[in-house]
């Protein structure tokens, strides 16, 4: 029984009914969207006079205080985690030889899609499923946060991101309206975002695809959120037939001779100390370094053109390894089945 009250009382402090019907902002806030959209100001108001708050998402966007760590603090994390470079923790958590299978298996029970989307869009299927495999596990965990309280939340309870969030929960209200879905009914991330590839509400609108033809995007559908992945990466430049990273060489056990990161970028036959592993590497265009942090050693490698465009899923080299590592894990488990 007290572990039963303490969950509800756990829950009770992370989410509480609100109205906002009284706030000038919000006010003008529906007054805007009934104007730009055409919706009716009674049921806006009908949907903002009960939201449930968000605590626990609005918790991740306020500022945070950085503590720094002790030496006996550090000492107490490296028993806890054998792996502790920031790397290994990472990889960890998401290439697994679990996802790898559950990728090969999602690849395998929606080939046609998959076959149908990497010919018009040029994106090789491994780097979709890999997308959605870190994303959401292949569709298992979509999100548990109600998104139009969530969005509410995060638009007009103070955080650092304010301003953005009312532009998705414009999006969100004008996208959920067009389709004839209700707004209260739809479940999503901490942040909003929504379906198998957790699109954020503006990007339905810039990247959605309606593939299987029902007449709506739907990225909770299988078929919609393949494709519209592929269509994310080709619109943000996803080169058909271009590699994404190679592992390189240099002297020492940690890389300080460059500055590193997917921003950056280099001729690979400037960069004196670094060697290719891989000899069959021929991308010509310029590359990025990115270093990753592992117990004893970092690790580096070559990003192309397409490593970037991974990152604009994701804004963090880290991700867009994984993605490439997840991807490459998949495609090998492919191969040998054939």
């Amino acid at each position: 029984m007290k572990r039963i009250f303490l969950a509800l009382l756990i829950f009770s402090l992370s989410s509480f009914a609100k109205d906002y019907t009284a706030n000038p902002e919000v006010i003008l806030f529906i007054n805007n969207i009934v104007h730009q959209y055409g919706m009716k100001t009674e049921r806006l108001h009908q949907l903002f006079s009960d939201v449930k708050v968000q605590d626990r998402a609005l918790k991740l966007f306020r500022p945070k205080q950085v503590k720094k760590r002790t030496p006996q603090e550090i000492e107490r994390l490296k028993k806890l985690y054998p792996y502790y470079g920031a790397w290994d923790r990472y990889r960890r958590l998401k290439v697994t030889p679990l996802r790898v299978k559950q990728g090969i298996a999602f690849i395998r029970h929606h080939i046609k899609t998959f076959d149908e989307v990497e010919e018009k869009y040029g994106v090789p299927k491994e780097y979709i499923a890999a997308i959605i495999g870190i994303e959401t596990v292949y569709g298992a965990n979509v999100g548990k946060y109600p998104v139009f309280d969530t969005l509410t939340s995060l638009a007009f309870e103070k955080n650092r991101r304010n301003r953005f969030f009312k532009k998705e929960l414009e999006k969100y209200l004008h996208l959920t309206y067009a389709q004839g879905i209700d707004p209260k009914d739809v479940y999503g991330s901490y942040a909003g975002a929504i379906g198998l590839g957790q699109f954020m509400p503006s990007n339905y609108e810039a990247y959605g695809v309606d593939f299987d033809g029902d007449g709506r995007v739907a990225l909770q559908k299988t078929d919609d959120a393949i494709a519209s992945i592929a269509n994310y990466l080709k619109k943000n430049g996803w080169r058909a037939g271009e590699p994404v990273a190679t592992r390189v060489s240099y002297e020492g056990m940690r890389f300080k001779g460059y500055k590193t990161g997917y921003q950056k970028t280099y001729d690979a036959k400037n960069l004196a100390g670094i060697t290719l592993r891989d000899k069959t590497w021929r991308y010509k265009g310029k590359v990025r370094l990115i270093k990753l942090n592992k117990q004893h050693f970092d690790e580096l490698w070559f990003g192309a053109k397409n490593f970037f465009v991974i990152t604009r899923y994701n804004h963090s080299a880290y991700y867009a390894m994984a993605v490439h590592q997840l991807a490459q894990e998949i495609k090998k488990g492919l191969t040998s089945e054939n």
